[in-house]
């Protein structure tokens, strides 16, 4: 099912296959693409070899034998269902910028009722959602955008932010996650004003940007620039690494540089299909 939710664009399912059926009268299941393309291989095995080819089937093709490393079927259970909860928000991100056709995103939500999931089964979803909310109460945001962000560490702790005039709520939760692994009190700057003054100077008087708040991207250009002269922003830095495989969320489609960060330090994002600007493209 999770293999399905990741090709659902390619419309990939699962199929009794009926060469093996046919051959040996036993039930097994191949992949609609295999089973389509199984004459086809075997006329060309049987050309090259110049005699009659001992496959009976796609499954008797099959190296697949991943099955027999599975020592805990809950933990793999598990790990597939949050797979199809990812795909799911991709698609219906996708959806929305125009990528792909609404039948995809269908069954890409078919695919995960089938297995009895729900969005909200994501830790970090609820959370990130609160945050936006708890961000529009206060009147925080940008411009009227309240974006809310939360990302689950390696001990289980979730960490939320939300965007600001100065940063998106990826960078602004960047930032929290790191301080928080390293012990920096939360109300500790780590970068200089000056050197977000320079940044936001470039962006909108030299590059004639609309927008001046960092992205994540920027952020950790002037968080690296800062370690030369704080030691408490090399302490964070150091960090980084540690957010490697966690979980994260945010509510609003990233941008180009928040994304990119994200991947980079090797976070599982996943966002919902809410642009983060008034204009509906991603800048």
């Amino acid at each position: 099912m999770a293999y399905e939710a990741a090709t659902v664009d390619l419309k990939d399912v699962n199929l009794i296959d009926h060469f093996h059926l046919e051959a040996y009268n036993e039930k097994t299941v191949n992949y609609n693409r295999d089973i389509d393309a199984f004459p086809l291989l075997k006329r060309i095995i049987e050309k090259i070899t110049g005699k009659e080819t001992f496959y009976k089937s796609p499954t008797d093709m099959g190296v697949n034998r991943a099955g027999f490393g599975i020592i805990d079927d809950e933990v793999v259970q598990e790990a597939a269902k949050q797979e199809i909860i990812r795909r799911y928000f991709r698609s219906s991100c996708e959806y929305v910028m125009g990528l792909i056709d609404k039948d995809v995103l269908e069954l890409s939500e078919l695919i995960m009722k089938n297995i009895g999931a729900v969005t909200e089964d994501r830790k970090v979803v609820f959370p990130a959602r609160d945050s936006a909310e708890n961000a529009m109460q206060k009147g925080m945001g940008n411009k009227g955008i309240y974006c809310g962000a939360a990302i689950e560490l390696k001990d289980g702790t979730i960490i939320t932010a939300e965007n600001t005039e100065l940063m998106h709520a990826a960078a602004s939760l960047t930032l929290k996650a790191i301080k928080h692994l390293a012990g920096i009190p939360e109300k500790i700057d780590l970068f200089p004003q000056n050197i977000i003054d320079s940044i936001t100077h470039l962006k909108k008087e030299v590059l004639k940007g609309k927008k001046a708040d960092l992205d994540l991207n920027e952020t950790l250009i002037a968080l690296s620039i800062s370690t030369i002269s704080n030691p408490t922003a090399q302490l964070a830095v150091e960090k980084l690494e540690l957010l490697h495989g966690c979980e994260a969320h945010i509510t609003h489609i990233p941008t180009p540089g928040d994304e990119a960060g994200l991947r980079k330090l090797g976070v599982n994002l996943t966002s919902d299909p809410n642009f983060s600007s008034r204009r509906l493209y991603i800048t």
